[in-house]
């Protein structure tokens, strides 16, 4: 018989400072596993008390002091933990594990890129790139049903944006990086979920800019936050949502969850 597993991903922008947010997306919500990216916390200060107080028993982190930081937080056990420097620095960006059946979960938190895309002008772009080929290297030799989740820094299509002829060339949606995002796709197969489940005409955003000054209004968003899968588990996906209103919580992160049904 086939267990339903639900996965959720989200960019907390400091679990420590959002420790509220996330207790109440974790109360009302209730997934089996919580992917993490940008806690910005070290490994001994994580705060995993909060969450084996609402029975998220396994956790399983890769962090540092202020920056970056991945973490999956889970009611079912995790086994095999990987950790893989696509960065090439030691910045903790990646935490990999596997769940039922085999499967492996990657949770990935893919640079930003700073604001100039163009890596002579810009090494932050520049690592950004460099980040996401070898993500593809990595890719090609993917051998396991897996489940690809996290903040990609990168919405890939023309309706992934508020506005594509103002943004085609802001960081997170140039060709450069379209492309090289299609490359790291194309290396693995991968489905992107969000897609099977909203049609690609049709405009699906997981950011919104602090800068906004009414962010709903606006609605000047992006799709940066991903969920992908191998072709052999396309199937097993069963539900796909951005939960939107967490946006508007108190003291929120500027990007919100999303979360996938599995039937594995």
């Amino acid at each position: 018989m086939a267990t339903t597993l639900r996965i959720a991903s989200w960019n907390i922008n400091s679990v420590r400072a959002r420790i509220d947010i996330v207790e109440r997306f974790l109360r009302d919500e209730a997934p089996d596993i919580l992917c993490l990216q940008e806690t910005k916390v070290a490994d001994p200060q994580f705060p995993e008390g909060p969450f084996r107080q609402l029975g998220y028993n396994h956790i399983v982190i890769n962090g540092q002091p202020m920056h970056h930081g991945v973490a999956i937080i889970s009611k079912v056990s995790l086994a095999n933990k990987q950790v893989h420097d696509w960065q090439a620095n030691g910045e903790a960006r990646h935490v990999g594990v596997e769940i039922a059946n085999g499967v492996r979960l990657e949770n990935v938190y893919v640079p930003a890129g700073g604001d100039i895309p163009d890596r002579e002008q810009n090494t932050k772009f520049g690592q950004k790139l460099d980040f996401l080929a070898r993500m593809t290297e990595w890719s090609g030799a993917v051998s396991v049903p897996t489940i690809l989740t996290g903040d990609f820094n990168v919405a890939p299509l023309e309706t992934d944006v508020w506005s594509h002829k103002q943004l085609v060339n802001v960081v997170s949606h140039t060709a450069i990086e379209i492309a090289a995002l299609g490359g790291l796709q194309a290396a693995g197969n991968w489905i992107d979920l969000a897609r099977e489940f909203v049609p690609p005409e049709k405009k699906l955003f997981t950011w919104w800019s602090y800068r906004a000054q009414d962010w709903e209004t606006s609605d000047r968003g992006r799709r940066l936050d991903h969920m992908w899968v191998t072709p052999d588990l396309k199937e097993k996906a069963h539900a796909h949502v951005v939960h939107k209103p967490c946006r508007g919580w108190g003291k929120p992160s500027d990007h919100v969850p999303i979360v996938t049904e599995f039937r594995l």
